[in-house]
């Protein structure tokens, strides 16, 4: 069986005769990094349909220097049903991957209307036009055409001390932002039964690594503890995710795109479970390691009220794309943590370029009195 690592792994050899790549969100985390692969091990063309809100950068694409000639940003609401439609004509594309979502579980809690409007009317604007473009294409590029739906494990609830989600996992969500991300996987695979719409689902676990809006768990950590603030912990810290360095997850979503079976899901984690507690205290240790000064930074956690519905538990078998589509994630979670860490620590000027732009400083969201 063989195992893709950075030096085998040929993306335009994956890619063959497909040149134009329109991946929605790409000014995001997740959509970023897929972006700087395709434009770094490929030839392709890629156009990023993005509305740039407050947590869109697009500095992590310029940094691939004159391959970011390849990019081009179509600045567009997914909301705007007309602008999606002349986007899709214009990117002409052979493949989509759709990032583009409300992603953040407190503020889907302070404002679920806003996750509504995004990942549910969004992906359904997004299936409408792609549709129509799909049926006019001619039958050679109609049958290599393919729409890469990302969505999230969080679709699935929450699970007990023992036991993994998988693709058979009935859909359980528990707040605002999984429940539109259920949503728009149900539009996704209703349009590829209704309308034979050449799909496939990808449900991941938590990503992590360079890049990420300093809102997210990770990034939020190391970014109070570096300035020597209260680091919040949720509840009791024990609730637990199986954590997925992004580089892996693009790894599975460019193989998903080529190899995966239309109508089909895989679910991508990244054998990386513990506890919110435990993640916690390893940052503080790797930044204890790096600033001996200011240790022990775990002096700074401070156990706040628990998130309104927070699941407890969530962890993926990823037997079927492992088997299926020969990936494996190629970071464990102590290297992937450690990139990270050093990645923040290194990058403070573009941390404080997103925090000031968005107006986002660290503050508690999604907190009902």
């Amino acid at each position: 069986m063989t195992i893709y690592s950075p030096e085998i792994f040929q993306i335009n050899e994956l890619l063959s005769d497909r040149q134009r790549i329109l991946v929605t969100g790409g000014a995001g985390f997740i959509g970023g990094c897929l972006i700087r692969r395709l434009l770094t091990g490929s030839n392709v063309k890629v156009f990023n349909l993005d509305k740039c809100g407050y947590a869109s950068n697009l500095k992590s694409i310029q940094q691939v220097g004159e391959s970011s000639q390849r990019h081009e940003l179509i600045n567009v609401d997914l909301s705007d049903a007309g602008s999606i439609d002349e986007a899709i004509i214009y990117a002409n594309p052979d493949i989509v991957f759709h990032l583009a979502a409300e992603s953040h579980v407190d503020r889907s809690i302070d404002g679920p209307k806003t996750f509504l409007d995004s990942n549910v009317i969004g992906t359904f604007n997004l299936l409408q036009a792609i549709r129509k473009f799909w049926e006019s294409l001619p039958p050679k590029r109609k049958g290599s055409f393919r729409l890469i739906h990302i969505s999230t494990d969080e679709v699935f609830g929450s699970l007990g001390n023992t036991g993994y989600f998988s693709e058979d996992t009935p859909y359980n969500p528990s707040s605002p932002y999984a429940a539109t991300k259920a949503a728009s996987d149900h539009l996704v695979r209703a349009w590829n039964l209704t309308y034979g719409l050449p799909v496939v689902v990808t449900n991941c676990s938590n990503n992590y690594g360079p890049w990420q809006f300093p809102e997210k768990l990770i990034p939020l950590v190391i970014l109070k503890a570096l300035k020597g603030k209260q680091i919040p912990l949720y509840g009791d810290g024990m609730n637990t995710r199986d954590w997925l360095y992004v580089e892996d997850h693009v790894d599975a979503l460019l193989l998903s795109a080529i190899k995966g079976e239309i109508g089909k899901s895989y679910c991508v984690g990244g054998n990386g479970e513990c506890t919110n507690k435990q993640i916690v205290y390893s940052i503080c240790s790797l930044l204890d390691a790096k600033i001996p000064n200011s240790a022990p930074h775990s002096s700074l956690i401070s156990f706040v009220q628990d998130r309104p519905g927070h699941d407890f538990r969530y962890s993926i078998d990823s037997k079927k794309i492992q088997e299926e589509l020969d990936w494996r994630p190629r970071h464990s979670l102590e290297e992937g943590l450690k990139n990270t860490v050093e990645w923040y620590c290194n990058n403070l000027s573009w941390c404080n370029d997103v925090v000031n732009k968005s107006g986002y400083d660290g503050q508690r969201m999604g907190h009902i009195n």
